[in-house]
């Protein structure tokens, strides 16, 4: 009796990751996928396998449209792929099982999927290869065990989908826009720079669940902008499932927790700021579990064990504050490591590298890397405050001071929001501190804290 087809959706050969890491996929089809799809009883079938002439893409849309089972691997976000993708979810509800190599980051369009990651050596090598093939076996597994379970966004989110009723277009343009009528309501709202001008927005919606997306997101957003944490935390729990379960809204609302609990320990309230701190590193930790370290969750993680070393120290706790130094230090590291294009995380890792008794013997290594990583950003057009705010603390750890007053005079213009520039003068003074103990601090350093001070005064919420 012939064994039902599992169609194998993913790139061929050796082919380079984001990181330029060459990745071989034979490899990883011979060593994790093709003996996993076996060993649950299919008959594994990769597009070059086919044998047959002719036109080549009929075969590849019969094997999509007819086989029950399909696996994707959708790393380096190969374009072939995600067309073969697109096309078994529009005509298949349930059955394609997803992964991809962890260290990539998955493209917005899929992030809210569920999809395995997998490691890959330095070598472009399967990294533990018999845990991945286990952990796919037991996909596939919950596949052939609950054919219905529907995993196609389009068969999930479209209400009677592939049957939409015309009628439904006209209802469909009248809240396409609704929706743009919101969004230009939320960019008022936030040039106010006013909670309430944000919190009256909402309350004109109507149940957020029900919402167009990229309004809910925008909403989100611009309680992050206005300083709004409590608001911006509450609201992932009026989302839909699928959009609060996107890594975009779990990072920012660990990044939301965590300020919300920077504003409990302001107030005194010591519990509450533990309890939203634990939140924040639980939402964090579950998404690096889930989907590999990144360097904006990292990032967001790393921030948390900072606040909890400041507030350690300052509580006169020397021995968790150096714990919890440390674990900063690691996830900034961790962060950069895992994306060299995003220098935040790395400049995070230097500064607190700096801030230690006995300065870490990495970070003289690392500062040439991070600059050249800010540079190029930079070169590549339209920066964005973060990217000339990295470059000052950089220039600001090496002494720099030409390249410190640039970087300032282009960060200052296009300040978005009250919390970049007290980010960034935090992080000065953690250095100015640090070096008033070994020794003198440039003037010209504490005049660039003056001007992130008095931006910051002034920039609203």
């Amino acid at each position: 009796m012939a064994k039902p087809l599992c169609f194998v959706l993913m790139p061929f050969g050796k082919k380079p990751d984001i990181g330029g890491l060459l990745i071989d996929f034979d490899a990883v089809y011979k060593g994790v996928i093709k003996p996993a799809v076996e060993a649950v009883g299919l008959d594994p079938l990769r597009a070059d396998e086919e044998q047959g002439g002719g036109i080549i893409h009929k075969p590849m849309f019969e094997r999509l449209v007819l086989c029950p089972y399909a696996v994707a691997d959708l790393t380096t976000a190969n374009a072939n792929v995600f067309y073969e993708l697109g096309v078994r979810h529009a005509v298949r509800p349930a059955s394609t099982v997803l992964l991809y190599a962890g260290a990539s980051r998955m493209p917005f369009d899929v992030e809210p999927l569920r999809a395995l990651p997998y490691k890959i050596e330095a070598t472009g090598m399967p990294a533990e290869p018999e845990k991945a093939k286990e952990v796919l076996i037991n996909r596939l597994r919950e596949a052939v065990n609950a054919p219905d379970a529907k995993d196609s966004p389009l068969y999930q989110l479209l209400e009677d989908y592939p049957k939409v009723q015309h009628e439904k277009t006209d209802v469909f343009q009248k809240q396409a826009e609704q929706s743009k009528q919101r969004k230009q309501q939320l960019a008022i709202a936030r040039r106010t720079k006013r909670k309430d001008a944000v919190k009256a927005v909402e309350e004109a919606l109507g149940p957020i669940r029900d919402e167009d997306a990229a309004v809910v997101i925008d909403l989100f957003l611009a309680y992050r902008d206005v300083r709004a944490w409590d608001e911006m935390v509450s609201l992932v729990g009026k989302m839909s499932k699928p959009l609060a379960n996107t890594v975009l809204v779990q990072e920012q609302l660990g990044l939301g927790l965590n300020r919300a609990a920077g504003e409990a320990r302001e107030q005194g309230k010591i519990q509450k700021a533990e309890e939203l701190s634990s939140q924040a590193e639980e939402v964090l930790k579950a998404l690096i579990d889930a989907r590999a370290p990144s360097s904006e969750t990292c990032g967001i993680l790393g921030r948390v064990y900072k606040d909890r070393w400041e507030a350690a120290a300052g509580s006169g706790d020397e021995a968790t504050a150096s714990g919890y130094l440390d674990l900063a230090i690691d996830t900034y590291r961790q962060g950069f490591e895992s994306d060299w294009r995003d220098a935040y995380p790395g400049v995070n890792a230097v500064t607190l590298m700096t801030v230690c008794e006995e300065p870490d013997a990495d970070r003289d290594r690392l500062l040439p890397v991070i600059r050249y990583t800010v540079e190029r950003r930079i070169a590549k057009g339209e920066p964005d405050y973060w990217d000339w705010a990295t470059l000052l603390e950089l220039a600001v750890l090496e002494g720099d001071e030409k390249t410190a007053r640039r970087a300032l005079g282009k960060a200052l213009p296009i300040v978005r929001a009250r919390w970049e520039p007290e980010t960034t003068l935090r992080n000065l003074r953690l250095i100015r501190e640090a070096r008033q103990k070994r020794g003198s601090v440039p003037t010209w350093a504490s005049a660039i804290e003056r001007e992130l001070e008095k931006k910051a005064q002034t920039s609203g919420a």
